[in-house]
């Protein structure tokens, strides 16, 4: 899975500096380690893998978001990739299991490496992102262990809202996703 995992990441085309220097840190922490997915909470290893998932209203282009409780944040569904799981069926798994509809993508648009916040603070995630077709209307199952809330943003809500409270490259993603 690594060397997968590195052409996978290789073949992101970064929209940004930061983008390209996220790409880059990816690089070479895969090209260092094989030891890429969490095997004790919330951090062993210090830099692991994980899939996010953006579920988009393909009509209005609005994003679900879900207020994650252990992050304090506005987030895009996710999680951990796990061993030997390839990062689109971890995708395609949290979108199911976190909001009980499927439509994730087979391929990430936007990669980013973050140090985590909230309850879980102290690693590294390496944040694949896969868009995932979502109709507003769809019947959604919320995770409610796991979240206190979802709900559908547009772009100017997410302009008039509190940046602090979002996952802080989710206005990054938007602007890579407007140029696929």
């Amino acid at each position: 899975m690594p060397t997968d995992l590195r052409a996978l990441v290789a073949a992101l085309s970064p929209h940004d500096d930061l983008a390209a220097a996220h790409r880059a840190d990816a690089l070479a922490w895969l090209a260092g380690t094989d030891d890429v997915y969490r095997r004790v909470k919330p951090a062993t290893p210090p830099k692991h893998l994980v899939s996010y998932v953006v579920p988009t209203d393909p009509a209005t282009g609005d994003v679900l978001l879900v207020d994650h409780r252990n992050a304090l944040l506005w987030l895009p569904p996710g999680g951990h990739v796990e061993p030997g799981e390839h990062p689109a069926l971890t995708a395609a798994r949290e979108l199911d299991e976190e909001l009980g509809c499927t439509g994730a993508a087979a391929e990430p648009i936007f990669l980013t490496v973050t140090r985590t916040v909230g309850v879980d603070a102290g690693h590294t995630d390496v944040s694949l992102w896969y868009p995932a077709a979502v109709g507003r209307d769809e019947q959604l199952r919320v995770d409610e262990r796991e979240f206190a809330g979802a709900r559908w943003w547009s772009r100017a809500e997410l302009a008039a809202a509190d940046p602090a409270r979002f996952e802080p490259h989710l206005g990054r993603y938007l602007a890579a996703r407007d140029r696929t």
